[in-house]
């Protein structure tokens, strides 16, 4: 399979000038983006701590010949952002913002590939985790440097103005909020349009997933704070344990989903965390939980949160409670993002690229999925920037394959076992993602 590949061209563009100077381009480069994915997939970093990821990828877009500015963003709190932003222009023309982020999550990586981390560091628990890029933002980090090297060679080819963009934090989604709030739009101009990709496990690497309209769900996050009163856990008639609402809590959360929402409408409510009491035998004075919701409509949303506030107030009472001890519901709005629609029109333009750079057997639609992502914050929703976000399947040919037909799925994103597959992945993607903004920038 992997001799098979490397005779084939990974920038076979849709543009006659660069195709003509492609053999000699070529040579060379994807060999260099794996070592540079290796590299980045080996030492990990978490949000808000990206600063070797964003100097590589600051360097690299700089021996491309893009102007850099690196630690762009400001968190709520006052602290920077490792954003970076790669400038190109080229003549009179549209600003087109490619963006890739850059973060890993905490987890411990159990693949087993020789690159694979063994970055560990201590959550704010002081407990030490492990770190892993278990989303594949170093493949989406290399794919944004193919394709500004692509770009770069291929000037005679497009007009206008690149900007890519470098995000930090996509996984606690205030990354894009950050980078806003440092005047991204203000300082480089604002893009006229947007596009970007994820990978993912649905599919063999070499193919792509693309659709206009809603694609990914909004998320809102909520802490919830489960009130009771304590004691000794051999006399619980004289306290109201929060434990014990908390779980009643947990449980009812359900049916907001089944008995308030409309079944055709796709809702998810989902506990990730749950913190409460300190000793087997003491019953403490509350609970804490972390929620998110996922809806992809703003009436869903408040039928979610209208749920979360009743199903809380009503454990409350049912416990005996009295008013001081009730529940509290707050919203976290730095860990929330809306839904991510991808304009039709522009979307179909990026497809019939892909279709003509890849092929149609290897571009596919996209059914809306419930993960979600901040890159939708770019398009200023006030003002709606015209945004393609599509997906890149990352999985080895013969083990999507062999999955397919035992009819389960390989182990995805936010899994300690995620391994996309180097070499197909990052052609494909530099292959998509340099054919789509040719497209948009002709």
């Amino acid at each position: 399979m992997r001799k098979m590949f490397t005779s084939l061209p990974f920038l076979l563009l849709c543009a006659p000038g660069f195709a003509a100077d492609l053999a000699a381009y070529e040579a060379g480069q994807i060999a260099n983006l794996v070592e540079i994915y290796k590299g980045i997939h080996a030492h990990p970093e978490l949000s808000h701590f990206e600063a070797n990821t964003s100097a590589i990828l600051a360097a690299e877009l700089k021996k491309a010949g893009y102007s850099v500015t690196d630690h762009i963003g400001v968190y709520p709190d006052g602290a920077k952002a490792y954003g970076v932003v790669g400038i190109l222009k080229n003549g009179p023309g549209p600003t087109l913002l490619i963006r890739a982020d850059m973060d890993a999550l905490p987890i411990v990586e159990e693949t087993g590939v020789p690159y694979a981390s063994h970055v560990t560091t201590k959550n704010a628990a002081g407990q030490e985790v492990g770190v892993m890029h278990a989303c594949g933002h170093d493949i989406h980090t290399t794919v944004l440097i193919g394709t500004a090297r692509a770009l770069a060679a291929a000037r005679a080819d497009w007009h206008g103005t690149l900007m890519l963009v470098g995000q930090p934090s996509e996984e606690t989604v205030d990354g894009a909020r950050a980078m806003l709030a440092d005047h991204l739009y203000e300082r480089f101009g604002t893009p006229d349009m947007i596009i970007g990709l994820h990978d993912g496990n649905d599919g063999p690497a070499g193919t792509v997933e693309i659709s206009g309209g809603p694609v990914q769900s909004g998320v809102t996050s909520y802490d919830v704070l489960i009130r009771g009163i304590g004691g000794h856990g051999a006399a619980p008639e004289k306290g109201r344990d929060p434990i014990v609402m908390a779980a009643s809590f947990i449980m009812q959360l359900q049916t907001i989903v089944s008995r308030e929402e409309n079944p055709f409408t796709p809702t998810v409510v989902t506990v990730g965390s749950i913190h409460g009491g300190t000793r087997r035998n003491i019953i403490p004075d509350e609970v804490t939980l972390e929620l998110t919701t996922r809806t992809f409509s703003d009436e869903s949303s408040r039928i979610v949160a209208e749920g979360l506030r009743h199903i809380a107030e009503g454990v409350a009472i049912a416990a005996g409670l009295p008013a001081d001890r009730a529940p509290v519901v707050t919203r976290i709005d730095k860990e929330t993002s809306p839904v991510l629609i991808n304009d039709p029109a522009q979307t179909d333009r990026v497809k019939a690229a892909l279709v003509k750079e890849l092929g149609a057997d290897k571009v596919f639609p996209q059914s809306p999925v419930m993960p979600s992502e901040d890159v939708g914050a770019f398009g200023l929703e006030g003002q709606r920037i015209p945004l393609t976000y599509f997906f890149l399947n990352a999985m080895t040919p013969e083990k999507s394959a062999a999955a397919t037909a035992a009819h389960q799925s390989l182990p995805g994103p936010h899994n300690s076992r995620f391994q996309p597959d180097p070499e197909l992945t990052l052609a494909a993607g530099v292959r998509s993602l340099t054919a789509g903004a040719l497209e948009l920038l002709r």
